[in-house]
């Protein structure tokens, strides 16, 4: 689950790659960015997400679990996890810390880079329509990150500053993190799609007749 996790965070750089090139070089597109380019691209993405998430596993496997064992959330987050051992967990908070970094933080820097690469790129265009028109192809990708990033660094300063809190309220906050990027992105690209759009608008004002 945590390594899928870390795709998404590599599939939304490479999404943003993508909106670069489009946008500074269309006519040379289709010869940058190439079948071939954009599989080594995804392996990339999905090898570094495996191998960075094993060594945690052998790291865990190791530590003594004396104590209670009942995780504040639905499921194994690291940073809840490494609270339950009765040994130092140190080699774990350390080699956690390089994996975000690594990952998410990299990767947040980057499409950071890659937006002001785009907006310098955009306003360079001597057409308003033009720079409008560019624009508007990033409005999903953009929201994507949002929605993905917001629920994230939410619940990591929840994590780290927020211990007082109740239970329910870091539950709440971790199951959002999980469900609620796949559930919104859908309807972020729908939106952006005219033909869904249409669709969508046409069966609302059906029903909206039919009452």
């Amino acid at each position: 689950m945590h390594s899928f996790t870390l795709m998404e965070s590599g599939v939304l750089l490479a999404m943003s790659v993508d909106r670069f090139v489009a946008i500074y070089s269309p006519l040379q597109y289709t010869t940058i960015l190439t079948i071939s380019r954009i599989t080594g691209m995804g392996a990339t993405i999905a090898l570094r997400s495996v191998l960075l998430m094993l060594p945690l596993l052998f790291l865990l496997k190791g530590l003594p679990f004396c104590g209670h064992n009942t995780l504040t959330h639905s499921y194994c987050l690291h940073s809840d996890l490494i609270k339950l051992p009765c040994a130092d967990t140190r080699p774990n908070s350390i080699l956690g810390l390089f994996v975000v970094i690594s990952t998410f933080g990299l990767d947040s820097l980057l499409i950071v880079v890659s937006y002001m690469l785009i907006l310098h790129t955009v306003l360079g265009i001597a057409s308003g329509a033009e720079r409008w028109r560019a624009l508007n192809t990033c409005v999903s990708h953009i929201c994507a990150v949002l929605v993905y990033y917001v629920p994230m660094i939410s619940l990591s300063l929840l994590h780290r500053f927020g211990r007082h809190l109740p239970p329910l309220l870091q539950t709440i906050m971790a199951n959002t993190y999980l469900f609620f990027p796949p559930m919104v992105n859908p309807i972020v690209y729908s939106i952006k799609t005219k033909e869904i759009r249409n669709s969508i608008v046409r069966t609302l004002s059906r029903k909206r007749n039919e009452v």
